[in-house]
C-alpha cells in the first residue's frame, strides 16, 4: 500500500448513562440553575473502517454492499461543500466536516474510501458522528496538524452543526475509541476524563426491531428547557440534572472498582427514574413498550445484572451488563434466535495506561570495576535473544518499544550528559551506514526511531537512587510510569513480555506496583523483599504489607516468608522493575525537601514504598519470567550463560 495511505477505524458511541443530559447542560448558558450535564458514554466494537488518502478533491467512496449511499465527490471548496452539507442526507455529515476543514485550517483535499461498516445505523449509537469524526481524523493525520482528541472531537461537533441534524456534544466521544469516558456538559464548556476500567464488563446492546420517534421526543423534553414551568418540567430537571449527577457520578466508581453487580443494579434504577420523571414529557414514544417487555423478560434478567434504554430512550436500543463472558454469549444468542433482534456484545476491558518510562543510568558501577573504568555498564555487551550483540541499555530500550512505550527518561549524571547525546540521538554516518547489509539498514532504522523518544534529566548531587529517580518527576508528571533498573534485563517463559505483564496487572489495580520473583529464604540478602497477603486466588498479586532492603536469612525466615500452593517458605524479592504513581514520586519529594536520608546518606526509594504500604497504595506482582543483574562479575557471566539460551 502507499505510504500516504493510512487506515482509519472509528467505532460508534454508546451512551451508559446520562442521555439527554447534554443538551440540558448546554441550557445553563441562559439558566444558571441548571445542573451541569453529565454522562458516561464509550464506544463499541462496531464502527466504520476506511482507507484514506491527499487528493486535489473531497471525496467519499465505497465499495461495501450494505452501504447504499453510494460515492460522493466535490470540490475542496466551501461554498460546494457547505451547500452539500446543509442538503442533508448522509453525504451532508462528511461534507460539513470537510468544509469546517476547508474554512479553518490549511488543508488540501482528501480522498476517503470506507472498506467496512458494521455499525448499527439510526440506532441510538451516533453513526453520523463516527463518519464525522473519522473525517476529522483523516484530515488531521494526512495533513500533520497534531489535534489532540478533543480538537478531533470539536471538528466533528461543528461540522455536524453545519448539516440539519442537531447532533449533541455526547456524541463525538466515539473518538476516545472503546473506552468509557465521563463527560461534564456545563453551558458550552465540555469536560472530559477517561475512566480506568480494573476488570472486564459485558456489555450487550440490541436493535429493538421497533420504532420510535426521535425528533418528537427531542421536541418534547426540549420544551421544558430552559426554564420550568410547571411542575412536571420541575422533576424532569430534577431527573436530567441532580439525580443523573448521583447516578454517573456512582458510576464512575463501579466502573474503577469492577464492580459490575452494583454497576447492573445502577443501570435498573436509572432507567426507573427515566421512566417516572422523564417518559411523562412524551408518554406516546418513552412508554416504550417493546424495551420495557425485554427489559423484564424473566430469561434476560438471569443473565444480566441490568439493563437500560441508549439514546434518546424509547423502542430503539437497549443495553445490558451480562454476568460473565458466556452470560454475554447466551444473551445475544437469546435476544437474536428467541425474540428476533439484533443483538451485538460490547465489552470493555481494562486499558493500556502507561506511556512513559524512566532508567537511571547516572551510577558509576562500581561492582563492575576495572570496566566501568573505560565505559558505562548500562554500554557492557550482552548477546540478546534474536542473538545480536548489543549494550544492555539498548535491550531494555527495545522491550520498552515492543509494549508501546511512547516516552523514555534518561536519568544521567552531568559528566556523561554530553557522551550520551552524541551516542543515541546523532545519527549513523552515511559511510557506515552504507556498510550494513539490508537487513541491518533496517535494524538502524528501527533504532533511530526508538532514539526519538528518549529524554534526559540529570542527577547533580549522587544522593542514591530514590534522589535519581525523583529527578524524573517532571517528566512523569501525574502519570504512572515505568521505573526500569539500568544494569537489568527480562526474559518471559510467555508469549507475553515481562514489562506487558507488569503494565497489565497495573491497569486493573490503578496502584503502585513492584515486579517480583520467587526466592529461597536462603538468598534474600542481595533482594529488597516485600511481604503481604495474595490478593487473587493464582497467588500472582500481592498486597503488600511490608519491605525491608536486603534482610537477613533468618529475619526472612521468621518475617518475610509467603507461601503459595506451589511453593512454601519462599520470599516475594524485587524483580527489577516498577510501576509508580504520583503517590511515590510525592514520598520521593517529602524525603528530598526534608533531607530525609538514610545511613548512607542516600534518598531511599524503599522508603517510598514503605509509606505507600501504610497508605495501602503499593502492590507486587509475581511476573512469570526471568530477570538478569548485570551489575556484578558473576551475575553478568551467568547471564551470558543462560539468558540467550
Amino acid at each position: 500500500m502507499n505510504k500516504d495511505t493510512i487506515e482509519l477505524f472509528v467505532p460508534g458511541r454508546l451512551c451508559l448513562f446520562g442521555e439527554h443530559s447534554d443538551w440540558a447542560g448546554t441550557s445553563r448558558t441562559i439558566n444558571s440553575d441548571i445542573v451541569p450535564g453529565c454522562a458516561i458514554v464509550t464506544g463499541t466494537q462496531q464502527g466504520i473502517y476506511a482507507r484514506a488518502r491527499k487528493s486535489d478533491m473531497f471525496s467519499v467512496t465505497s465499495q461495501i454492499k450494505e452501504l447504499k449511499e453510494g460515492s460522493f465527490e466535490c470540490p475542496m471548496d466551501l461554498e460546494s461543500l457547505s451547500a452539500t452539507a446543509h442538503n442533508g442526507g448522509y453525504f451532508s455529515y462528511v461534507a460539513g466536516v470537510a468544509s469546517y476543514m476547508c474554512e479553518w485550517y490549511n488543508v488540501g483535499g482528501v480522498s476517503i474510501e470506507i472498506t467496512k461498516r458494521d455499525l448499527p445505523v439510526k440506532k441510538g449509537l451516533s453513526s453520523s458522528a463516527a463518519i464525522c469524526v473519522l473525517v476529522a481524523q483523516a484530515f488531521n493525520q494526512l495533513y500533520n496538524l497534531n489535534l489532540n482528541t478533543r480538537g478531533i472531537m470539536n471538528i466533528a461537533y461543528w461540522g455536524e452543526q453545519r448539516t440539519p441534524s442537531r447532533c449533541g456534544r455526547v456524541d463525538q466521544a466515539c473518538a476516545f475509541g472503546p473506552h468509557p469516558v465521563s463527560m461534564v456538559f456545563d453551558g458550552n464548556e465540555m469536560r472530559v476524563d477517561q475512566i480506568p476500567v480494573k476488570k472486564p464488563l459485558y456489555y450487550v446492546f440490541a436493535d429493538l426491531m421497533a420504532k420510535k420517534d426521535t425528533i418528537k421526543i427531542l421536541a418534547d423534553l426540549n420544551s421544558g428547557y430552559p426554564f420550568a414551568r410547571n411542575e412536571k418540567e420541575k422533576i424532569l430537571h430534577e431527573a436530567l440534572g441532580e439525580d443523573n449527577r448521583r447516578i454517573t457520578a456512582r458510576a464512575r466508581e463501579l466502573i474503577k472498582i469492577g464492580n459490575a453487580r452494583e454497576l447492573g443494579q445502577l443501570m435498573t434504577e436509572a432507567q426507573e427514574i427515566f421512566d417516572t420523571k422523564v417518559a411523562p414529557m412524551c408518554p406516546e414514544e418513552l412508554r416504550a413498550p417493546v424495551l420495557h417487555s425485554v427489559l423484564n423478560n424473566s430469561t434476560v434478567k438471569d443473565l444480566t445484572y441490568g439493563g437500560k434504554g441508549v439514546g434518546s430512550q424509547g423502542d430503539g436500543t437497549v443495553q445490558f451488563l451480562a454476568k460473565d463472558q458466556k452470560s454475554q454469549d447466551e444473551l445475544i444468542d437469546f435476544l437474536s434466535h428467541s425474540l428476533g433482534m439484533s443483538a451485538y456484545p460490547l465489552t470493555l476491558k481494562p486499558q493500556k495506561s502507561i506511556k512513559k518510562a524512566i532508567i537511571p543510568v547516572a551510577g558509576f558501577g562500581t561492582r563492575l570495576y576495572p570496566e566501568t573504568r573505560f565505559t558505562k555498564k548500562e554500554l557492557c555487551p550482552i548477546v540478546d535473544l534474536d542473538g545480536l550483540v548489543k549494550p544492555i541499555l539498548l535491550v531494555l530500550l527495545e522491550q520498552l518499544d515492543a509494549i508501546g512505550i511512547e516516552e523514555i527518561c534518561l536519568i544521567i549524571s552531568p559528566d556523561d550528559e554530553e557522551m550520551y547525546k552524541n551516542l543515541l540521538m546523532k545519527p549513523l554516518s552515511r559511510k557506515h551506514y552504507e556498510k550494513l547489509p539490508e537487513k541491518m539498514k533496517a535494524y538502524e532504522d528501527k533504532m533511530s526511531r526508538i532514539m526519538k523518544r528518549l529524554s534526559f534529566v540529570t542527577q547533580f548531587e549522587p544522593k542514591g537512587f530514590g534522589h535519581a529517580v525523583y529527578q524524573a518527576s517532571s517528566f512523569a508528571g501525574k502519570e504512572p510510569v515505568l521505573l526500569l533498573l539500568g544494569d537489568t534485563i527480562y526474559k518471559s517463559n510467555t508469549s507475553t513480555p515481562c514489562l506487558k505483564q507488569l503494565v497489565d496487572e497495573y491497569d486493573i489495580y490503578g496502584k503502585a506496583i513492584v515486579a517480583l520473583q520467587t526466592v529461597s529464604t536462603d538468598s534474600v540478602s542481595s533482594f529488597g523483599v516485600f511481604s503481604g497477603k495474595w490478593d487473587d486466588p493464582d497467588e500472582r498479586i500481592l498486597n503488600c504489607t511490608s519491605v525491608v532492603e536486603k534482610p537477613t536469612t533468618d529475619y526472612a525466615r521468621e518475617y518475610l516468608a509467603v507461601s503459595r500452593k506451589k511453593e512454601r517458605n519462599v520470599c516475594c524479592a524485587a524483580f527489577g522493575a516498577y510501576v509508580l504513581t504520583d503517590k511515590i514520586f510525592g514520598y520521593l519529594g517529602d524525603a528530598v525537601r526534608d533531607d530525609h536520608v538514610n545511613e548512607k546518606g542516600e534518598i531511599d526509594l524503599t522508603e517510598a514504598f514503605k509509606k505507600a504500604i501504610e497508605a495501602h497504595e503499593l502492590f507486587g506482582f509475581l511476573v512469570d519470567g526471568e530477570s538478569y543483574d548485570l551489575g556484578n562479575a558473576v551475575a553478568y557471566q551467568e547471564a551470558f550463560a543462560s539468558y540467550n539460551v
